[in-house]
């Protein structure tokens, strides 16, 4: 029986979703417009489950470029209706449109002289009449087996919200680095925000040596630097190679003696290199092309750090 409502409850769902499709109209390029041309913030308010949905679809809008809020129904005519100003558009959301809190609230809205745009089930309703967009958001039936509690209706009204976010993100121009700006915390954002710079090895954690020191003692600066290569540069600090517990353990093996001779003799020439400008993800993917673990980072022909691998995936970044 749990299998076989589940099941019902997903189709009721997909046809009022696949209807919604269909009833997609000019009033929704208006809609789209509205926003668009807003000079203020969107204000998207709502009662019980529809404004769990406005809460979320606010949150869209300001993660992808356009700045929104939500707020509460009931307590807009108790005071946050102050947050409304005529540059605003307020995005109502009702599935009867006749509530008695959006009845209330509509006339200051009017009168401020915000725009509204309806999202209602019922677009002979007095929300409906008193908007300048009205969306249809109606539903033929709910998923809830005793036709109460708003299933379907909640699930069209997030997937319009949806819709206009996606509208708004071609039509402002948005981009994954406008994305990542807002979302500095996240994986995208580190990506697409993280540099080189920010997170390479410098000063006493790197490695940094000359090409006529003995291998024993570019060990001990690897080991002080606590990292896995040192660099090797001439006098005007350009990178001349790199020497790797990798080229000591394939040394070792020709020449047990390695360790007296000079680092220059065994290093690895022409390393890969990074500009410490580029981004972080640049730098990982170099590591696994390359199938490497350190890459040193340079600015104008110069050695300026070392990235590792560990440093990647302290960042997050692996």
């Amino acid at each position: 029986m749990p299998i076989k409502l589940a099941r019902e409850v997903i189709r009721i769902e997909a046809r009022a979703v696949a209807a919604l499709a269909r009833s997609i109209d000019r009033n929704f390029e208006k809609a789209v417009d509205t926003i668009a041309k807003c000079r203020g913030r969107v204000i998207v308010t709502g009662m019980g489950k529809t404004g769990i949905i406005g809460h979320k679809i606010a949150a869209t809008f300001s993660s992808t470029g356009t700045p929104a809020i939500w707020m509460h129904s009931a307590e807009a005519v108790h005071g946050d209706l102050g947050q409304v100003t005529r540059d605003d558009v307020v995005i109502v959301l009702s599935n009867s449109g006749e509530s008695e809190e959006k009845k209330r609230l509509l006339p200051i809205v009017k009168k401020i002289g915000a725009k509204i745009i309806a999202m209602t089930g019922n677009s002979r309703s007095s929300l409906a009449k008193h908007s300048d967009v009205v969306l249809n958001v109606g539903v033929k039936k709910e998923g809830c087996p005793l036709g109460l509690a708003p299933m379907a209706s909640t699930t069209v009204a997030l997937v319009m919200g949806d819709c206009l976010a996606a509208c708004l993100i071609e039509r402002k121009g948005f981009r994954k680095e406008d994305f990542a700006f807002f979302h500095p915390a996240g994986t995208l954002g580190r990506k697409l925000l993280l540099k080189v710079e920010d997170i390479m090895r410098s000063g006493p954690t790197l490695a940094k040596v000359r090409g006529h020191m003995k291998v024993k003692d570019v060990l001990f600066s690897i080991t002080r630097a606590r990292c896995g290569s040192a660099c090797i540069v001439d006098e005007q600090n350009r990178l001349l190679g790199i020497f790797t517990d990798g080229d000591l353990r394939r040394q070792l093996k020709a020449d047990p003696q390695v360790t007296f001779r000079p680092v220059k003799d065994v290093m690895t020439t022409n390393p890969t290199t990074i500009d410490k400008a580029h981004l972080a993800a640049e730098a990982l993917g170099i590591l696994k092309e390359k199938k490497i673990d350190e890459l040193p980072v340079v600015s104008k022909g110069k050695l300026v750090g070392l990235i590792d691998v560990q440093d990647l995936l302290k960042a997050g970044l692996v």
